[in-house]
């Protein structure tokens, strides 16, 4: 055996290797328009919102095609599959090429009722009303005392007609 026949099966090896695209978790959640930077995209995989596979997933994580991704963002959890690794960041209608998403509708529709339960929401007894909670309050007692001068005037205009 000489130092050819060593070293040429090695050859080989990397030439037949498949080269399969990767990229980073923070970078793919960046360039599919997940996060706004990619500074938030590896702040938000630091704090465990990023999960591979079911495995939470440091910014440096690798992603691969046909992984399934969760990202927690705005008390969403969405989730989609990857299909192809984009080469940079894409344009919005180009994301899709890259991703299947498959995040429920229950989530987005919990949102909206988390949204509307915050705008009305304030706890008895907290302080003194705001300007909008008194006007509310005043339009409240003014529209049920119309309502009473209304059936009463009704009322006794009825009474007059029964007994003419």
């Amino acid at each position: 055996m000489n130092a050819q026949d060593t070293i040429f099966p090695y050859f080989c090896l990397e030439v037949n290797k498949e080269i399969q695209p990767v990229m980073r978790i923070d970078k793919f959640l960046w360039s599919t328009r997940y996060f706004k930077t990619r500074n938030i995209a590896s702040t938000a995989c630091k704090k465990g919102y990023a999960k591979i596979n079911g495995i939470t997933a440091k910014p440096g994580k690798e992603v691969f095609p046909m992984d399934e991704v969760v990202v927690r963002k705005n008390q969403i959890d969405y989730k989609f599959t990857v299909l192809d690794i984009p080469p940079s960041r894409v344009g919005a209608k180009l994301v899709d090429i890259y991703r299947k998403d498959t995040t429920p509708k229950e989530a987005f529709e919990h949102n909206e009722l988390l949204q509307y339960s915050k705008d009305y929401y304030r706890k008895k007894g907290i302080g003194r009303p705001t300007k909008k909670d008194r006007r509310d309050i005043d339009e409240y007692l003014d529209g049920d005392t119309n309502t009473d001068e209304t059936s009463t005037i009704e009322s006794d205009s009825k009474s007059k007609e029964v007994e003419d």
